[in-house]
């Protein structure tokens, strides 16, 4: 078994420790994160790191790189206060991970790729129409992470689109029947199945399985 010491890490080349560190930790959410400029101009970026913070409330939260270089996500949401989540499913996976690369501000992702801007309810940000599940919300808080200038962003749930077919009656969501995407590290994606769903756990009882059907 290989082994990194923190002393080895230090050693390693920038983009190797990028890759290790960042697929070592296992399966990350794949979602593109879709905003509008004062100007009118949309940005399409895909996000690895968009996680759950709270049910009630409803929130999200992303980890966004430090402000050291352009960010045209970060000022579209604090100017206009509102984003979009859009999660990545097989068929989008190419065009999805093209929105990673760096257009000047002027240039909409969605104008380079396959990808459709749709407005849904009045929501000033745009949604990406041929995402399966998509999620509007707006900006909340934002929290430094000092030891290394990144910022964790903080949103409100203002709308959830998904197919019906999707939910359960408890309101479980299976994210496989719409073939969503993980991620591995900056550049690897994979397809998950479900195999299982358990019961609460309770201490000293056999865990059982809790699979109802859609």
């Amino acid at each position: 078994m290989l082994h990194f010491s923190n002393t080895d890490l230090d050693q390693l080349t920038s983009r190797y420790r990028a890759n290790l560190i960042n697929s070592c930790t296992g399966y990350k959410s794949s979602n593109l994160l879709a905003t509008k400029s004062k100007e009118g101009i949309c940005n399409l970026a895909i996000f690895n790191s968009i996680v759950h913070i709270g049910s009630n409330p409803a929130m999200l939260g992303f980890i966004l790189r430090p402000l050291t270089v352009r960010r045209d996500s970060y000022s579209n949401f604090k100017t206009s206060g509102y984003f979009t989540v859009n999660q990545v499913h097989k068929t989008i996976v190419e065009d999805a991970h093209h929105t990673s690369a760096k257009y000047e501000k002027n240039v909409s992702e969605f104008s380079k790729t396959k990808l459709t801007e749709v407005y849904l309810d009045d929501f000033q940000a745009p949604y990406v129409a041929e995402s399966h599940i998509k999620i509007g919300c707006c900006y909340l808080n934002e929290y430094e992470i000092e030891e290394n200038g990144c910022l964790l962003i903080i949103g409100a749930i203002e709308h959830i689109y998904l197919p019906e077919a999707t939910i359960h009656k408890d309101g479980w969501v299976q994210l496989d029947k719409v073939g969503t995407i993980t991620s591995i590290g900056l550049d690897g994606y994979a397809l998950p199945h479900l195999i299982n769903r358990f019961a609460y756990a309770k201490p000293d009882e056999k865990t059982k399985s809790f699979l109802d059907g859609a």
